[in-house]
């Protein structure tokens, strides 16, 4: 795919520093139009971004990209344009004593830190670029985005709608395979946003460190849902059947590993598959059943369950059998894979597919122990009515977010952060704390109208007073 940025990389990349510098302040009035302009975008080409969603997934529902990029990506941005006038004025702080009592003040200003690199990926291919941009421009910066090369007509439709709306100085697009993605992350940006996996985050986060440049990753995992023994299992089951079924498992916070005590397991797959049914009653041709997004994904999510087969795991179909017809359409029934080894391809790797692991306990917390013993993941999820039960999850486990009684759903949040730990990533974008992620905090005295401090003794030579002063002053 062609290079469809407007001048090479970092040709762009400078001339929006330029702009930023030569700008100076960026007012709120100026922030909340940059992300109305972006709204009025969105708004204005949904219709095409959802047709080349739906080409690049060979099939994919509008109605599923129209609810999770189109209007995900234009409550961050609303949200963000509303709430901004709360984040942006000057936060006063405590001065330094004694001087505060003559007029001496402090504060701390949070300001743009220039120019910021947003790396998308193919699975959410607008959200994963336009709600961490809602973030960035309402920290006054600028940006420049890097769609997924996977979905490369999505990739196109962003930057003609983008290049529609915006001067390149102020906001761009940059297209291309993993060549440009390489060279996209070893520039000098004042900030780096990168989706995708761990192990490309790592590389993203190694050439970032060339230049100090702070990073954003939002990195996935595999998400755990654990169903307590005091759970109702019905409703559980149509929760994390909807959670999972949403673009086919390809989502960062899609359930992964489903915890359930040994005595029920066999009563929530029979749960699964009644509300699996219900929501797809066939699987070929059905247009609310997003294909897996390219040749190569379905063949590795294939091989995750043929690898657990082979290693003696019991594989259950959840939602019908497999049809020729649905493979060709790269279209497939949930597979449910029991208690598959811990070194099977599908226990340590992140699913992202029709997939699903179940794993059975005895004690629930021999699952926070298993959880635990991996990496902490973007999400977890917990079922259960024993509020005792809650909380102790909650404080003996880490994750980037939670939901209790469902799943997916605080990503949602726009007020509250949204990000990863460890493996996960790190950083966030969402409300206050994305504002926050992409300013920088200054901190700023102000001395006031008099300075006591010669008739005070307290600058040289010093006395023996002063000193005195000084050693009453180191207490306890």
């Amino acid at each position: 795919m062609p290079q469809t940025s407007p001048a090479p990389l970092r040709a762009l990349l400078d001339a929006q520093r330029a702009a930023f510098l030569e700008d100076g302040g960026v007012p709120d009035t100026l922030r909340q139009a940059r992300l109305q302009r972006v709204i009025d975008m969105l708004v204005e080409h949904h219709d095409a971004l959802c047709a080349a969603m739906e080409q690049d997934f060979g099939g994919r529902s509008r109605v599923f990209s129209l609810m999770n990029d189109v209007l995900g990506s234009l409550a961050s941005l609303k949200h963000a344009r509303d709430q901004l006038p709360n984040w942006t004025p000057r936060e006063p702080r405590p001065s330094v004593a004694p001087f505060d009592s003559f007029g001496a003040t402090a504060w701390v200003q949070y300001q743009p830190k220039g120019v910021v690199g947003i790396v998308g990926t193919w699975n959410a291919p607008l959200f994963t670029l336009f709600s961490p941009l809602a973030s960035v421009l309402a920290a006054g910066n600028r940006a420049v985005l890097k769609p997924s090369e996977l979905t490369p007509r999505t990739a196109e439709a962003v930057a003609q709608a983008v290049a529609a709306f915006f001067a390149p100085e102020e906001l761009a697009v940059v297209t291309g395979g993993p060549d440009v993605g390489a060279e996209f992350a070893a520039q000098p940006w004042d900030h780096l946003v990168f989706t995708g996996s761990t192990a490309v985050g790592k590389r993203v986060m190694q050439a970032a460190a060339e230049n100090l440049v702070p990073v954003t990753l939002e990195l996935g995992g595999k998400s755990p849902v654990l169903l307590s023994p005091g759970a109702d299992l019905r409703n559980a089951a149509e929760r994390i059947a909807v959670g999972k079924s949403s673009n086919s498992g390809q989502l960062c916070v899609a359930p992964d590993v489903v915890w359930v005590h040994e005595s029920q397991a066999q009563a929530f797959v029979e749960a699964l598959d009644e509300v699996w049914r219900g929501l797809f009653p066939t699987i070929a041709g059905n247009r609310d059943v997003v294909p897996v997004v390219n040749e190569r994904h379905f063949a590795r999510v294939e091989s995750y369950v043929a690898d657990a087969a082979e290693r003696g795991a019991r594989v259950l179909l959840v939602g019908g059998w497999p049809s020729a017809q649905g493979t060709a359409e790269r279209r497939m029934p949930l597979r449910v894979v029991m208690n598959p080894p811990a070194d099977s391809e599908i226990a340590r790797h992140e699913i992202f597919g029709p997939a699903l692991v179940l794993n059975t306990f005895r004690e629930l917390p021999q699952a926070v122990a298993a959880i635990n013993a991996g990496e902490r993941p973007l999400a977890l999820y917990y079922f259960g009515s024993d509020e005792a039960e809650q909380r102790w999850v909650l404080e003996h486990t880490l994750s980037g977010g939670v939901s209790i009684n469902d799943v997916c759903m605080h990503p949602a949040l726009h007020d509250a952060p949204f990000g990863g730990i460890g493996a996960s990533g790190m950083g966030r974008y969402h409300g206050r704390e994305g504002f926050l992620e992409f300013s920088h905090a200054r901190s700023v005295y102000q001395a006031g109208s008099h300075d006591p401090r010669r008739e005070w003794g307290m600058l040289p030579p010093y006395g023996e007073q002063f000193e005195a002063m000084l050693r009453a002053s180191v207490t306890r």
